[in-house]
């Protein structure tokens, strides 16, 4: 891999003796990994059969590499991510029924792993300032099956009005300059100038100020970089704890992870408990990570709900929410007793045509740009109600008698926008099951099984 000059010459002179190592990790294959969704019952066989092997570090993680049009893949049974990243979610360790943001969260590997750590319990809002990067967010969390998670579209700075001192814990996996990423994403090098890695580190400071004023008294903040620049990483660490009543958590270090380097920040020996992974000790691509809490008692602010100011930003026509109407009520409530019996309301919202369940935690979202308000249920259509394959992928085959097993490769037809010939069984809406995997919904009229499964996934 051809390294820019100033690049080999900077980690030669901070590096010394391990420079050669450090460098020639680069002419390396990066390293792949996946994780097993606990929100699922069952084990991701087809996909572990190909594995290469477990990951110490990360409970539910894997080496190898994830067919994206597989059964598992589909069904949200894994989730390819980069091994190193992987590690981020376990530092953070969020607990069920905690409230926590990802706040700058797509594509959504590590949303994916704190709302499996909370157990889908509480409240994971997940925000992307991007909006093309926002929408693939909120794939990956309905891919995943996610139920208590909201995806937002909106600016650091502008959520922090809505939520003042709200959530127990926040990750911040900040924008950066990439340079733990380069032999994965090679496009990365052209990006990276002398300069670089300090002006990421003045956009991070101001990220990073928002979350503090998010973040409760008690509260935890993880910052992490994939990014070996000491402006981005230890520095970064030494400005919080100047800045703010912060003090560091100290992070388990497996073998092959390296101590913080407080030379590389202020001298502060604090630094030490930040951890480094470099891909010349560790199986995985460059990542930096450091863990605060913020002085205070968490239940000063047990009782806090996100504001309502007003947000100038233009919406999208017919993207405004609504209260549901009487006949939408009617009609859901219809489709819920004879499908999904067991489900449990929280609150429902209308999007133009489109039903979400809204989780705990949160009373109003009104004055935010929200992509994903919890969990999409369905689309109203005139005098029916069509159910959202998100509701689908969030459910255990066990919720409903409106079961339909399919095998192998009438899934491959279905998920290739195929009707199928079922012989026998009774009409209506079924949810679909392939080798245990729900893969979506059908409506059996007849002896056809009509195909719901969305356009633009299929293939």
């Amino acid at each position: 891999m051809k390294l820019p000059t100033a690049f080999i010459e900077k980690y030669r002179q901070l590096l010394g003796d391990e420079a050669d190592a450090f460098l020639a990790s680069f002419d390396q294959p990066s390293c792949s990994g996946f994780r097993i969704n606990p929100l699922k019952n069952g084990q991701p066989t087809a996909t572990i059969k190909t594995a290469q092997g477990k990951i110490e570090y990360v409970a539910d993680g894997w080496f190898g590499k994830v067919d994206g049009k597989s059964l598992d893949h589909t069904a949200g049974w894994v989730y390819s991510q980069e091994p190193s990243a992987m590690y981020v979610g376990e530092v953070v360790d969020p607990k069920p029924g905690e409230r926590v943001l990802d706040l700058c969260a797509a594509p959504g590997g590590k949303s994916t792993h704190l709302i499996a750590k909370m157990h889908d319990e509480g409240l994971l809002v997940a925000n992307e300032i991007f909006r093309k990067r926002a929408n693939i967010l909120a794939e990956n969390l309905e891919r995943w099956g996610a139920k208590h998670a909201i995806v937002m579209n909106e600016s650091p700075a502008e959520l922090e009005k809505q939520f003042p001192q709200f959530f127990d814990r926040i990750l911040v996996d900040a924008p950066c300059s990439g340079e733990g990423m380069f032999r994965k994403e090679p496009a990365g090098i052209e990006y990276w100038t002398p300069d670089y890695p300090s002006e990421c580190a003045n956009r991070q400071q101001k990220i990073l100020s928002s979350a503090m004023k998010m973040l409760k008294p008690g509260g935890t903040l993880v910052y992490s970089t994939c990014t070996f620049a000491p402006e981005e990483d230890e520095q970064n660490a030494a400005w919080l704890l100047d800045n703010y009543d912060l003090t560091m958590e100290p992070i388990q270090k497996y073998p092959g992870m390296d101590d913080g380097r407080p030379e590389w920040g202020n001298g502060n020996p604090e630094l030490t408990k930040a951890v480094r992974l470099f891909p010349h000790h560790l199986k995985g691509e460059g990542h930096f990570i450091a863990k605060f809490r913020l002085q205070g008692d968490l239940s000063e602010t047990a009782g806090s709900k996100p504001s309502a100011k007003k947000n100038k930003k233009n919406r999208k026509k017919g993207n405004s929410r609504s209260a549901i109407t009487k006949e939408q009520r009617e009609l859901f409530e219809k489709f819920a007793r004879e499908t999904m019996p067991s489900y449990q309301v929280n609150h429902l919202l209308t999007y133009g045509d489109q039903l979400y369940d809204l989780p705990k935690g949160i009373d109003d979202i009104s004055q935010m740009t929200v992509l994903r308000p919890g969990l999409h249920l369905g689309t109203f259509k005139k005098n029916r109600f069509e159910p959202a394959l998100a509701w689908a992928l969030a459910s255990q085959p066990d919720e409903t008698a409106n079961v339909l097993i399919i095998d192998h490769d009438q899934w491959r037809q279905y998920v290739h926008g195929d009707t199928l010939s079922i012989s026998g069984g009774k009409p209506g809406w079924k949810l679909l099951v392939c080798e245990g995997h729900v893969c979506g919904w059908g409506k059996l009229v007849g002896q056809t099984l009509k195909n719901f499964y969305p356009k633009g996934l299929r293939f």
